[in-house]
C-alpha cells in the first residue's frame, strides 16, 4: 500500500522593530547638518530645481536673526515694485515652459534663476572673503576627477569629515553609519575605502589620511625612487615608534646608517608635513578656513549673554504665488479634466508640496539651531561672562540634548558644524563640550579645566629640566585637581605635548 505524502503548511508571526525615517524628516536632519555658508548654496540649488519656491525681494537681515521664515506672504500688492513684477513675469515664463514639458524627467524641465538671491561674486564676499577655503579647493580637485554620482555623494561627504589638519580619523564604519541615517545611502565600506583612496591623490601629498603614519608614507611615496625615499618609507613603516620617540640611535643601527647619513634621514623626515591641511591654508593665502559664525553671541558689561543666528544672506522663502493659484484653479475644476490637466495638477502638487516641505525644514533649522545655542549659553554662562577656558563646566551631548528635548543624534550634527563668535572669540560649537571628571570624593571636574592647568604648569616649568608625569601629577594636586598620574599622561597626550625627555 502507497504511503502518500503530506504537506503542511504553517503561517509563523514575527514581531520586528524597525526604525524608518521620512524624507522630511531626512531633509530636516541634513539642513540642521549644513553650516551657514553651505545652508545658503542649498537654499539656492533648491529654488533652482523648483519653481514653485520663492524668494522674497526686500532686504530681511535683521528681520532673519529673530524671526521664521515666512511662507505665505503675497506679492502682488499695489506697492509692488518693478523688480518684483519682473520677478514674477520671468516665473509665469518658466511655469509655462515647465507645464508645456509635462511628461518628460524633472531634470529637463527649465528652472529659473530668482533675483533675490546675491549673485556669486557677492556671495563671495559677504560670506568667504577673499580667497577660496580648503574645502572649497578639494571640491574643485573633485570635480576635476572622474567619479560616478555615487562615488561623488560619497566624496563629498568624506571631504566635509576632514579635521583641521586634513585628515579622516572617523572610520569607514562610523561613516557608512552617517551617511545611512543621514543621508538615506547604503554605502559599503569597501567603498568608502576606494573613494578615499582616490581623495589621497588629491593635493597636497597627505590629505585624507587616515593617521599620521599614513599621511607621512602618502607623502613619501609621491617622491621619485631613490635609496633616500626607501629608508624614509622604512623608517615611518617600520619604525615609527621610534621616530615618534627620537630614538635615532636605535634606527641607525637597525638600519646600519652612520652618523651623516641618519642626520641627512632625519633632516629629510622633518620636511614632511603632518598637517597637510594647514599647508593647503597657507597655499591659499589665509588660514585653513575662512569661518563664518552661525551664532553671534553678545556679552554685556553685566553680565547679559544675548544671542543672535547669523542670517547672512538668507532670502525670506515662500510659495510661488503663480503656483498656488494654478493649484487652486485646478482643484476647483477637477471634473471633466483632460489628460494633460491631470498630469499639470499632478506636476504643480508635487512641486508646491517640496517647496512647502523645504519651507518648513527650514523654519525647523532655525528653531534647532536656536534651541540648542540658547541651552550651551545657559550651561557655559561664566565662560561667555569671563572668556576663560577653565570656566567651561563638563557638559556632554545628552545634556543639551536633555535641556532641549531634541534627539542625541541632532545636537552632534549642530555641534559638530558650527561656529560661534563670541566676545572672547570665534570657537567651533564642539569647544564647549567637555567630559567631566570625577574625584573620589564625588567632585566633578571639566577636563578642559584640568587641561588649562597642565599646561599652565608646563609652559611655567624649566625647560632643562622638565617635569614628569609624576612631578605633573604633584603639581596638579596642590591646585586642586587630585588625578592619578596615568591621567595626567592621558590629557599630556591630548594636547600634544610630548614626555619630559622629549621637551628638553
Amino acid at each position: 500500500m502507497a504511503q502518500g505524502q503530506v504537506q503542511e503548511t504553517r503561517q509563523e508571526q514575527a514581531l520586528k522593530q524597525l526604525q524608518t525615517i521620512s524624507q522630511q524628516q531626512l531633509l530636516q536632519s541634513q539642513l540642521v547638518e549644513l553650516p551657514l555658508n553651505q545652508f545658503l548654496e542649498r537654499i539656492n540649488t533648491e529654488m533652482d530645481d523648483n519653481p514653485a519656491l520663492e524668494a522674497d525681494t526686500h532686504d530681511h537681515d535683521e528681520d532673519m536673526a529673530h524671526e521664521d521664515y515666512g511662507a505665505d506672504e503675497d506679492t502682488t500688492g499695489a506697492d509692488e515694485d518693478f523688480a518684483a513684477s519682473k520677478e514674477r513675469e520671468d516665473r509665469q515664463t518658466a511655469l509655462d515652459e515647465a507645464l508645456s514639458g509635462i511628461g518628460r524627467d524633472d531634470e529637463d524641465l527649465p528652472v529659473y534663476h530668482g533675483s533675490g538671491m546675491a549673485t556669486d561674486e557677492e556671495r563671495e564676499e559677504i560670506v568667504y572673503g577673499d580667497t577660496v577655503s580648503f574645502y572649497d579647493r578639494l571640491k574643485e580637485q573633485m570635480g576635476e576627477t572622474e567619479l560616478t554620482e555615487r562615488q561623488a555623494e560619497i566624496m563629498e561627504y568624506l571631504i566635509g569629515s576632514l579635521d583641521d589638519d586634513g585628515l579622516l580619523r572617523k572610520s569607514a564604519d562610523s561613516i557608512a553609519d552617517e551617511l545611512a541615517i543621514y543621508h538615506g545611502l547604503d554605502i559599503s565600506t569597501e567603498e568608502i575605502d576606494r573613494v578615499t583612496a582616490i581623495l589621497q591623490e588629491f593635493d597636497p601629498p597627505g590629505i585624507g589620511a587616515r593617521t599620521l603614519q599614513e599621511c607621512l608614507l602618502l607623502q613619501i611615496d609621491r617622491r621619485d625612487e631613490s635609496r633616500l625615499k626607501t629608508l624614509m618609507r622604512t623608517v615611518i613603516g617600520k619604525y615609527f615608534d621610534e621616530f615618534t620617540k627620537k630614538h635615532w640611535d636605535k634606527i641607525s643601527a637597525a638600519l646600519k646608517l652612520n652618523d651623516e647619513q641618519t642626520e641627512a634621514l632625519a633632516r629629510e623626515l622633518r620636511r614632511l608635513n603632518p598637517k597637510p591641511g594647514a599647508a593647503m591654508g597657507e597655499t591659499v593665502g589665509k588660514n585653513i578656513h575662512q569661518i563664518t559664525p552661525d551664532f553671534v553671541i553678545d556679552t554685556q558689561d553685566d553680565g547679559t549673554v544675548t544671542f543672535t543666528l547669523n542670517s547672512g544672506d538668507i532670502p525670506e522663502l515662500h510659495v510661488s504665488q503663480s503656483f498656488a493659484d494654478m493649484l487652486k484653479e485646478y482643484q476647483d475644476n477637477k471634473a471633466g479634466m483632460s489628460r494633460q490637466m491631470k498630469e499639470a495638477l499632478l506636476y504643480t502638487k508635487k512641486k508646491v508640496a517640496a517647496a512647502q516641505g523645504f519651507i518648513e525644514a527650514v523654519k525647523m533649522r532655525h528653531r534647532t539651531l536656536t534651541l540648542t545655542m540658547r541651552a550651551i549659553i545657559k550651561w557655559q554662562h561664566r565662560f561667555f561672562e569671563e572668556g576663560d577656558e577653565a570656566a567651561l563646566r563638563p557638559m556632554i551631548l545628552k545634556d543639551i540634548a536633555e535641556k532641549t528635548g531634541l534627539d542625541l543624534s541632532t545636537i552632534s550634527r549642530v555641534s559638530n558644524s558650527k561656529y560661534a563668535q563670541t566676545r572672547w572669540g570665534t570657537f567651533p560649537l564642539r569647544y564647549f563640550f567637555s567630559d567631566g571628571y570625577v574625584t573620589e570624593s564625588g567632585e566633578e571636574l571639566s577636563t578642559r579645566e584640568i587641561k588649562a592647568a597642565l599646561r599652565d604648569i608646563i609652559e611655567a616649568e624649566d625647560k632643562k629640566r622638565p617635569l614628569s608625569d609624576d612631578a605633573l601629577k604633584a603639581e596638579l594636586n596642590k591646585k586642586g585637581y587630585p588625578i592619578a598620574r596615568r591621567t595626567v599622561a592621558k590629557y599630556r597626550e591630548q594636547l600634544g605635548i610630548p614626555i619630559a625627555r622629549l621637551r628638553k
